[in-house]
Parts: structure tokens; sequence; C-alpha cells
């Protein structure tokens, strides 16, 4: 009875999450999509990989002008390797820590030559053995980059997950295997852009407007004290 009863319960967090991130993505349709996601359209992993890691605690607006002017000059990695790391530094000021992400580009690159045969390796365990990529950005890669099924979570993807109530988590981690049980497949790439876009303009991580929110009455509000 007890399993019953779980199995129960996970298919109801499963169909309250599948008509609330629907509700979502129809509401997020009028909002500008991430930067990462804008650079995926070109369908090139690479690009993918390295607007990924510029996006890293910068803005949006920032990181697609970031990766317009590095990407007009080398747009793979036997390009980027004939840049100096001060020049990639100059040409993505002002993305956060540009000092640091300029010699992680370029030792990325070094990495995707010598050791992939110049191409972005598609396994995780192979694109977190890079210098500098981590979960979040190896799902990114392989969702949006090779259209492998893999769910990106970031602290938008996060926090609004367990503010929704579909679960109940304490680390990145930790959301990304809950959310594999509540989520289908078919919408796990999609699932940090739609949730992305919608923590930048409705589900703010302070003051989120809830009084504008399309699925405000299915959701549970975890940790909102103050809210528009």
């Amino acid at each position: 009875m007890r399993f019953k009863a779980v199995s129960q319960d996970n298919d109801n967090k499963l169909d309250n999450a599948v008509e609330t991130l629907r509700a979502i993505k129809k509401q997020v349709r009028r909002f500008i999509i991430p930067s990462v996601t804008q650079v995926s359209f070109k369908d090139d992993p690479y690009q993918v990989l390295i607007s990924c890691i510029l996006s890293l605690r910068t803005k949006d607006k920032t990181t697609l002008e970031a990766t317009g002017r590095l990407f007009q000059l080398a747009d793979n990695p036997y390009d980027m390797l004939k840049l100096s790391a001060r020049r990639v530094a100059k040409i993505i000021y002002p993305v956060g820590f540009y000092r640091n992400k300029a010699k992680v580009i370029l030792g990325i690159s070094k990495s995707i030559i010598f050791d992939f045969k110049g191409k972005v390796p598609k396994k995780p365990e192979e694109l977190l053995g890079l210098k500098g990529v981590g979960r979040k950005t190896a799902n990114l890669v392989l969702g949006l980059g090779y259209h492998i099924p893999a769910i990106c979570v970031d602290t938008h993807v996060h926090r609004i997950s367990n503010r929704l109530g579909w679960i109940r988590t304490d680390t990145p981690q930790e959301s990304e295997e809950a959310l594999e049980k509540i989520i289908l497949r078919n919408r796990w790439i999609e699932l940090n852009t739609i949730l992305v876009t919608f923590g930048q303009n409705i589900c703010l991580p302070v003051l989120p407007f809830c009084t504008r929110c399309a699925v405000s009455n299915a959701c549970k509000k975890a940790g909102v004290k103050h809210f528009r």
C-alpha cells in the first residue's frame, strides 16, 4: 500500500508539472529568451559551450553582445587558439570575471582540439572533464548543443521548482534528480529556457510578480514572504 501511495503521489506531481509548465511556457512567449538559447539556434555545440561559459554571473544582454564580438573573430576552437588570453579578455569585457573566462575558453578550446579531435564531446563525463565546465554547463551543451535530453538546473530552475512545490531540495544536483522523475523526458531540454525566462521576468528571486503569474493559484509559494 505504501508503494502505491508513493507512486500515486509521483503521478500527481507529474500531472501538476505538465499543466503548470505548459501555462508558464505560454506566458513567457512574449519575453526575450536567455542568451545561450538564442546562440543555440546556430546549432553549434562549441558556440553553446562558450556562450554558456560567458553567461555565468553575467546578464544576458552583456553575454549576447560579448559572444557576438567573439564569434565574429573565432567561432571554432582552432580560430580561438589564434587569439591571446589578453585579446579574448578585451573582446568579452565586461562579462563577469572576463580575464579568468578568457583563460578558461582557451583551455577548453585546446582540450577540444587535442583530446577530442576538434569536436565538443557529447558524453557528460567528458564534458565535465573540461576545466571550467560544471554540471549546469555540461547539461546545457547536451540539450541545446546536441539535442540530447538533459535537465540544466541553474539558480532559477532550482528556486522556481521548489517555490512551486514540485520538489523539496537543497542543492541543484538534488533538484536535477528530483525533476527527472516528474518532468517528461521530451521537456527536459526546454525546461531551463522556460523557467529562466519565467524567473527573470515574473518569478523573481525577491518580490516575485505573483499577481501577474499565470500559475499563481497552483503555486505553493514556498519561501515567498512578500510578493507583488
